[in-house]
């Protein structure tokens, strides 16, 4: 049980069941709560990536990596640990899990 939050604005984003360990030393988690995560394509330093922000705040995340094969999602969002804390309570009623590309 339990989800990971935005630590600028504690709005849920991951479930613990969607944590996954991708082998990068980064959390990774291949779902996230529908709206609760915002995409923009990131091609700073020549790469094409996409950014994810908290669609509450704004605050940046990390990067959504696809089509590794590691989760059924095809979707791999290696996200800043520094960006999320860890909320060891239920999940709030409501809260649907969703790819986000």
């Amino acid at each position: 049980s339990g989800f990971f939050s935005c630590r600028a604005c504690s709005a849920p984003l991951y479930s613990a069941q969607s944590k996954f360990d991708s082998g990068c030393g980064w959390p990774a988690f291949d779902k996230c709560f529908a709206g609760s995560v915002a995409t923009e394509r990131d091609t700073s330093y020549g790469m094409k990536v996409l950014e994810i922000m908290c669609a509450n705040c704004g605050g940046h995340l990390g990067h959504v990596f696809e089509n590794e094969g590691k989760t059924p999602t095809n979707e791999r969002h290696c996200v800043n640990s520094v960006s999320v804390k860890f909320v060891d309570e239920d999940i709030h009623d409501g809260l649907v899990e969703e790819k986000v590309v």
